[in-house]
């Protein structure tokens, strides 16, 4: 194996990894998030609409949704649906239909409504954008990172559900690593990634991965050369909608927590590191006071705030901290964060030697 793209999906950007392990070549990009272009291209169309697809990130595509419903007809698949909202019964709340995908098929082929597609993979684009590397379209392997909240049982918010499934395969094996799930292995709940992965795979690729974002960024940062290999520290990725901040200790996930990133000040980011690497946080105050869940496994002691390596495209927030940050590069790029850790974790999971330069 030698060729690699991964693909990180944030709610502001997209960022591509396209890697040669035998020649050591990288190119990359970093370009609009699919979840805006497709915003854009929705509001564009004119008129009735007609939705298919599957779920992929949210935010501005409900928002735009929403608002046309308020004028004309808007009829969404049920498998596009769950990206306005698991619950269809709510998005038909907002005025929107909710048809079968068999009916929203007929009605785009009878061609009275203007067309969306929902996805967060656009293969058409994808492939603009790699052979404008200059290199071929075609793959050892594929790995794709987005956030997935999960499809949480009624009664259950999706934040519990979503700290709840991580939880668990941490407290077994707290390698965030060993949470790249191929296509075929995504856990049935996991309802985004395994769109993302049915989508990827129409990609020219021998093999396609999946895995959240929060902890391919955890794998990333903690492959920035400034880490220390003797003894814990503290990665802190600032994304354009969420923030994840970890504690790390031989390898291992100690604990995480994660942000809002709108909701976060640096007087607040500075508490949580403390709490985070004292062992005190607790899930559901951080669930109470507008955060995303925190996860504890054990604590490792104030020794790991020697070094706190931060990166992501709003990592300019941490500028207000009192604590020693370290504005990180991995693979020299702060924006590689995500690609660089599902490039690790794909090595991992084959058993493939160390890569060069990463």
């Amino acid at each position: 194996m030698s060729r690699f793209l991964c693909v990180d999906i944030g709610a502001g950007t997209m960022d591509v990894l396209w890697f040669d392990t035998e020649a050591v070549h990288h190119y990359k990009a970093v370009v609009v998030s699919p979840v805006r272009t497709i915003a854009e291209r929705a509001a564009r169309l004119p008129g009735d609409l007609v939705v298919t697809g599957c779920e992929m990130g949210g935010g501005p595509v409900t928002a735009v949704l929403r608002q046309r419903a308020e004028t004309h007809d808007v009829i969404v698949s049920l498998s596009a649906a769950a990206t306005l909202h698991h619950d269809a019964e709510k998005v038909c709340g907002w005025g929107i239909a909710v048809v079968e995908d068999q009916e929203a098929e007929k009605l785009r082929r009878r061609g009275r409504h203007a067309h969306l597609v929902l996805q967060d993979i656009e293969a058409d684009r994808l492939e603009r954008l790699v052979e404008g590397f200059g290199v071929p379209f075609e793959f050892d392997a594929v790995a794709v990172c987005v956030q997935d909240h999960g499809v949480p049982p009624t009664g259950m918010s999706h934040l519990d559900f979503r700290h709840r499934i991580y939880r668990e395969r941490l407290d077994a094996r707290p390698y965030p690593h060993e949470l790249l799930f191929a296509a075929g292995e995504v856990p049935a709940v996991l309802n985004r990634l395994r769109s993302v992965a049915r989508s990827a795979g129409r990609l020219p690729a021998r093999e396609v991965f999946v895995m959240d974002s929060g902890m391919a960024a955890i794998v990333g940062a903690s492959l920035d050369p400034q880490v220390p290999k003797d003894r814990s520290f503290v990665v802190l990725d600032v994304a354009t909608s969420h923030t994840v901040c970890a504690a790390v200790e031989a390898g291992g996930l100690a604990g995480l927590v994660e942000y809002h990133t709108v909701d976060i000040s640096p007087e607040r980011l500075d508490a949580l590191i403390e709490g985070l690497v004292a062992g005190r946080l607790e899930h559901r105050r951080v669930l109470d006071e507008g955060g995303h869940g925190a996860y504890i496994r054990k604590p490792v002691g104030p020794e790991a705030l020697q070094t706190i390596i931060a990166t992501g495209p709003k990592r300019r927030l941490v500028q207000g901290s009192r604590l020693p940050m370290i504005f990180g590069a991995p693979l020299g790029d702060n924006m590689m964060t995500g690609c660089v850790g599902l490039l690790e974790s794909l090595r991992r999971h084959n058993g493939l030697p160390p890569f060069v330069n990463v």
